[in-house]
């Protein structure tokens, strides 16, 4: 009974915001995303005897009746074309190979979060890059 309140109330303040912003002419910046998330600089780990380099976007803290929704880590080889990502719901961790020493790696992702349980998030925490040599 308590979640279907809170779920209630956060729905109609979400309402009753975007209804207050419609008349609005100026183009305004999307509100933070409910959840903050972190992201790992590329590192190397070994997965089954094979080196290979990882990043991990994880979800740290979310505001009041809000959860993780998506989190998606990427890591590429700078100066190749592609790269991998992977998606999870509050943690993404993804493995890039082959692993070459001495390159340099970079690894951004994104996280969003939801109010409610049906209601998820406009908007995500944009995240990196962050590069190493390793």
């Amino acid at each position: 009974m308590v979640r279907l309140v809170t779920a209630l109330l956060a729905a109609s303040t979400l309402t009753l915001s975007s209804l207050a912003g419609a008349g609005a002419a100026t183009a305004e910046p999307w509100p933070p995303s409910p959840c903050g998330f972190t992201i790992t600089p590329p590192q190397v780990v070994q997965v089954d005897g094979v080196s290979k380099v990882s990043a991990t976007v994880t979800a740290t803290v979310c505001g009041f009746a809000a959860s993780p929704y998506q989190s998606v880590a990427c890591i590429e080889l700078q100066g190749q074309p592609g790269g991998a990502c992977m998606q999870g719901t509050d943690t993404a961790q993804v493995y890039f190979e082959p692993y070459t020493p001495g390159a340099t790696y970079s690894s951004r992702g994104r996280g969003c979060g939801i109010i409610v349980p049906t209601l998820p998030a406009d908007n995500c925490q944009m995240l990196g890059p962050v590069t190493a040599t390793l």
